[in-house]
């Protein structure tokens, strides 16, 4: 029997509150889960990430096969161990990386041929390499090999790339189910896609269910759409998903874009945002963003929130953190980086705990007022 579950504790309108048990350990949802692209959140130490919050993070298929490769990889242990994270890891198929950095690619059913960025050498990518990747690297939880479907497509482009995407999913299905590297308790994830479609989406999601997944992702937003018409695919997208299982947003994003997609139902998060925004000086607080660039920060001695349990926020002065991105230091990045995952971590646990006590309205028009009265002037 897998040791994989989800726990729906608690639902606030369409909001809800779980706990996906994992043989790793337990993510509290919902959950955002920072990225660590090559076995690291960049800029961060394993500690800083697990004490900041976060019950899981994501792993790179896509730049792990090329560098130091699957079979390296298990041959040391696997992810967890490589990286010092014993944590759950969910790792991506590698398909977006595919789509959106190879130099040259060839995609039919098989799978898709393309050159590394790297070195340029060439690499082939099917359903069944991806699932084999992802359980050399000793992924918890996997994802289906997908195509993403650009923005904007036509109804055409968005309906053949939504069937190829089923076909993967469910060869990528057969493939885990007899995978040798499989552990128990490991889980797979299908992928729905369709574009901005309602009808395409439902048959995209039709075609999952039947198939039958341990969770279930949208993908294909954050692509350029915006978030009034994200929104609007996740209103018609998420009833159409199990109530029983964890329903995981791709790529998404923004403080606003958690907060909104939460109040849809989604239960799991990952992106790049707030490490790679602390990596060019911006921070995410509960009174918005603040460009710690910006020359007004020069002579301000406040934290950038004396409230926050980070110490990257409480502890060092707007000042600083200000003469350290002038003057190029790593630290400022560093910071940066660390306030931003714990501040995402905060939000997410707010969340929670308001959904489960039956406030999420009133926690969202908190956050609503105070990341619209922005951030004070200096004193």
């Amino acid at each position: 029997m897998s040791s994989f579950s989800y726990d729906l504790q608690a639902e606030d309108g369409a909001a809800r509150r779980g706990v996906i048990h994992t043989p790793r350990g337990d993510i509290q949802t919902p959950a955002f889960m920072p990225v660590g692209t090559s076995g690291t959140v960049k800029a961060l130490y394993t500690d800083q990430v697990r004490d900041a919050g976060a019950d899981i993070v994501l792993g790179n298929t896509y730049h792990l096969m090329l560098r130091p490769g699957a079979e390296e990889m298990a041959a040391l242990g696997g992810l967890h161990s490589f990286m010092n994270w014993q944590g759950p890891i969910l790792t991506d198929s590698g398909g977006f990386q595919v789509m959106s950095l190879s130099k040259l690619r060839k995609m039919n059913e098989e799978g898709v041929t393309f050159q590394s960025h790297i070195d340029g050498s060439s690499h082939s990518l099917s359903p069944e390499r991806s699932i084999e990747i992802q359980c050399l690297l000793g992924a918890d939880i996997q994802m289906v090999l997908d195509e993403c479907t650009p923005f904007p497509a036509t109804h055409e482009e968005a309906a053949s790339s939504m069937q190829l995407s089923s076909r993967w999913a469910k060869r990528s299905q057969d493939a885990f189910l007899s995978q040798p590297h499989r552990k128990d308790g490991q889980a797979l994830f299908g992928i729905v896609q369709g574009s901005t479609y309602e009808d395409l989406r439902r048959t995209s999601a039709d075609a999952l269910i039947e198939i039958g997944f341990d969770g279930y992702a949208v993908g294909g937003l954050a692509v350029g759409e915006g978030q009034a018409e994200m929104l609007k695919v996740l209103d018609f997208t998420v009833p159409m998903l199990p109530r029983e299982r964890p329903r995981y947003l791709m790529g998404v994003g923004t403080p606003d874009d958690l907060v909104e997609a939460v109040r849809r139902g989604i239960d799991m998060f990952d992106c790049v945002m707030p490490t790679r925004s602390g990596r060019h000086g911006q921070a995410f607080t509960r009174f918005g963003k603040i460009n710690l660039k910006n020359a007004r920060h020069a002579a301000d001695p406040r934290p950038l929130d004396e409230t926050s349990s980070c110490p990257a926020a409480r502890d060092y002065s707007r000042a600083y953190l200000h003469h350290l991105l002038k003057n190029g230091e790593i630290l400022g990045m560093m910071l940066l980086s660390w306030s931003n995952i714990s501040y995402y971590q905060t939000l997410m646990a707010g969340m929670r705990t308001a959904i489960g006590e039956g406030t999420f309205a009133a926690f969202v028009e908190q956050f609503k007022a105070e990341q619209l009265a922005g951030d004070l002037p200096p004193l």
